[in-house]
């Protein structure tokens, strides 16, 4: 019986990274509004939810796309971020009801942990684009600064680093609503820079 070689052709996704993006820009955004005292009307818990079924599912599918599409960079950052907001709002819900006075202390270290992963993350988004190195840095200076202000239990930090996060989900917005207007137009629509470092081919 003659042996066969089959190739099998699977058709190309679409980049799961506008989808990552937003994701993690409005979640992100909703969070920072409570921490920057925009919600006065509100009970600031609006997060909690989309932190499930949009910053984290949302994000997570978004990574696992990624690994199909062998972008390394893309499928870490987002699974990441997608874990991330799924352990915050599973804190929220089942851990800080009884933390007391520690729960600040509790975010703090979380963001302190995030704020680790993300620095190596924010080193190797040079070799992106610009849009993406500004969503890191931004990211990163939001997470120092929450996890100062959490550790300190100082409100008006706290609300800095909000107004930060506030920037950072529009760094995310742009990145977001740049990749669907160029995938669709097929050209570039909204510039999102160059790497600043080249990878070696």
């Amino acid at each position: 019986m003659a042996d066969e070689t089959r190739t099998i052709m699977t058709a190309p996704a679409a980049d799961p990274a506008p989808l990552g993006l937003a994701a993690f820009a409005l979640t992100t955004f909703l969070l920072s509004a409570a921490n920057a005292g925009w919600m006065t009307s509100a009970s600031g818990d609006a997060w909690l939810g989309y932190a499930f079924a949009y910053g984290g599912l949302g994000q997570l599918l978004a990574g696992m796309w990624e690994f199909r599409n062998r972008n390394v960079f893309g499928a870490t950052a987002f699974s990441t971020y997608g874990g991330f907001w799924i352990g915050l709002g599973l804190w929220a819900l089942l851990v800080a009801p009884t933390a007391g006075p520690k729960a600040g202390k509790d975010v703090a270290w979380i963001l302190l942990a995030f704020a680790i992963f993300n620095t190596y993350m924010l080193l190797w988004s040079t070799m992106v684009n610009t849009a993406i190195f500004a969503v890191f840095l931004t990211l990163e200076a939001t997470e120092v600064v929450l996890f100062i202000g959490n550790f300190a239990a100082n409100a008006n930090i706290v609300k800095i680093g909000g107004y930060v996060g506030i920037l950072t989900a529009l760094c995310a917005w742009y990145a977001s609503a740049a990749g669907v207007g160029n995938g669709v137009a097929g050209r570039v629509v909204l510039p999102v820079g160059q790497p600043f470092v080249k990878q070696s081919s």
